[in-house]
């Protein structure tokens, strides 16, 4: 008899551990990564951050979302509806500061991690006769799809060019868009503003002769002075078929951003998970491999996160004054 409610005792027992307990196992945070379209980069390096999230911090599940890119992932993090977003540093600058595009709306973001540089590619065919961005005057060409980080830099850099707007037909389309556009002679010029060796463009010299658009060193020196965060950079010679010898280009370093509010604990797991298992991510893409701490502390274009902060100083890693919220 005591053996019997013995066990109906432990029965019982087990019944309220599983009822109390059970919220508490199966709390769950569910992080957004804002990213970009499906022929960048953005997407398959979003997608590597959400599998190590979810794989190494326990209790989260990141997914990896398509979005218009920089511009809109500044604002959806903002507001808190990817809480992560994956953004071209000229952008994040103007976010964190309410300029340009965000009207004197100050977003409410900071800074996660340093990803990797960017590197402007305007793509014509070789039988198009263009040979220098000025000649874009009078031509159909793609900026980038609206709200992209890509749109934002064409705007920047014909701006510091004097080459207004309605000096040209603008389609914005995405980076697929604008590989099917050239290819079908629907527009003279596209842009990218990605890391070197971007699927779309890499799909299009296959099939098509393409010329990557140099700038001379007057331009540069004009594009420079307008934006603090651009940098000269070459593009590789031997990326892309039949673009053999370095195409000087501007250059401009990704960054990964947060919501201003989100948890310093939880940030700090989240971006140890993300530089502790960068080898994963590497694999995924390359470009990955500029993914570091010091990286971060050297490049990040705004104050980062104190969950950041947390995870430097842990590893000995000075943070300056103006990096520090």
């Amino acid at each position: 008899m005591k053996m019997k409610k013995l066990s109906i005792l432990l029965a019982l027992f087990g019944i309220f551990l599983l009822v109390f307990a059970a919220p508490a196992a199966s709390k769950t945070v569910f992080l957004g990564i804002g990213t970009g379209g499906t022929g960048g980069i953005y997407y398959p390096y979003g997608g590597g951050v959400a599998e190590i999230w979810s794989k190494y911090v326990p209790g989260v599940r990141a997914v990896a979302e398509v979005t218009g890119a920089s511009v809109e992932n500044v604002k959806l993090a903002s507001k808190g509806e990817t809480v992560v977003g994956e953004v071209m540093g000229d952008v994040a600058v103007a976010g964190y500061k309410g300029i340009s595009k965000f009207k004197g709306k100050k977003q409410k973001i900071l800074s996660m991690a340093i990803m990797y540089p960017n590197l402007l590619q305007m793509v014509t065919l070789k039988d198009s006769g263009i040979t220098n961005v000025e000649q874009v005057k009078g031509k159909t060409i793609s900026t980038g799809s609206p709200g992209s980080g890509t749109n934002f830099m064409a705007e920047e850099v014909y701006k510091a060019l004097g080459v207004p707007k309605d000096a040209y037909k603008d389609s914005r389309l995405s980076f697929t868009e604008s590989s099917n556009a050239l290819r079908d002679g629907m527009i003279q010029m596209g842009t990218w503003c990605v890391g070197p060796g971007t699927s779309s463009i890499l799909d299009l010299s296959t099939t098509h002769d393409v010329r990557i658009l140099p700038f001379t060193p007057e331009q540069t020196k004009k594009i420079l002075a307008s934006n603090k965060t651009y940098s000269a950079i070459e593009l590789s010679g031997g990326v892309y078929r039949g673009v053999d010898k370095p195409v000087p280009t501007i250059g401009v370093w990704n960054v990964m951003i947060c919501q201003k509010s989100l948890d310093t604990e939880l940030v700090y797991k989240l971006v140890k998970a993300l530089f502790e298992h960068n080898d994963a991510l590497v694999k995924i893409h390359p470009s990955a491999a500029y993914t570091t701490p010091e990286n971060t502390v050297k490049y990040s274009p705004i104050p980062l996160h104190p969950g950041t902060i947390k995870y430097l100083k842990e590893k000995g890693i000075k943070v300056p004054a103006k990096l520090i919220p």
